[in-house]
């Protein structure tokens, strides 16, 4: 889920920057120092979008930056439990699939993928549903519901997001719609 949130902090300004706007100067080193971190509580934060209030500079003994206190708006995303979410197929491995869902990966392990035996074919690099028919191949717009959230760092990569598409209204497109048209001639 998209949230923008209003962050209070403390930014420290390097001489180089005095002659910047404060306001612009407090902005690029926020930038630098947040963007692109996964904060537990809050999730990936992806932009710093604008510093709203910057305060009186301190500057502190040997050092000869200036220190703000600021309040400023940061654009993050956080993987909610049973969120749903789409994307699309960017990898392929024997146990599932990869979806880029916004600024993360998520796996659907090959027992989510669908209500079917399914096998996966390495040499075309896709999965077949054994009854079904359904194929799953990179590239492919599929919708899926987030079942499991492991966060253990900072790192984005290092974060892992569980995915299911083994739901109604779930999965891949093409077959998302020809559920539809069934359920609409029944």
């Amino acid at each position: 889920m998209y949230k923008l949130l209003k962050v209070k902090d403390v930014v420290r300004i390097p001489p180089k920057m005095f002659m910047m706007d404060p306001k612009e100067a407090a902005k690029l080193v926020l930038r630098e120092t947040y963007e692109g971190i996964y904060d537990r509580d809050e999730g990936v934060i992806l932009a710093v979008m604008d510093v709203e209030d910057i305060g009186q500079g301190v500057i502190v003994h040997g050092d000869g930056a200036t220190y703000h206190e600021v309040v400023f708006n940061v654009l993050v995303w956080k993987p909610e439990m049973h969120e749903v979410v789409e994307g699309e197929v960017i990898d392929v491995a024997p146990y599932g699939a990869f979806i880029r869902i916004g600024p993360m990966d998520g796996l659907v392990h090959i027992s989510q993928l669908m209500d079917d035996y399914v096998v996966f074919d390495e040499k075309n690099k896709q999965f077949l549903g054994k009854e079904t028919k359904r194929i799953l191949k990179l590239g492919d717009e599929v919708r899926a519901r987030i079942i499991a959230v492991s966060v253990k760092s900072r790192i984005i990569r290092e974060n892992k997001v569980g995915l299911t598409m083994r739901q109604p209204g779930l999965g891949k497109r093409d077959w998302i719609e020809k559920e539809k048209r069934k359920e609409a001639e029944a």
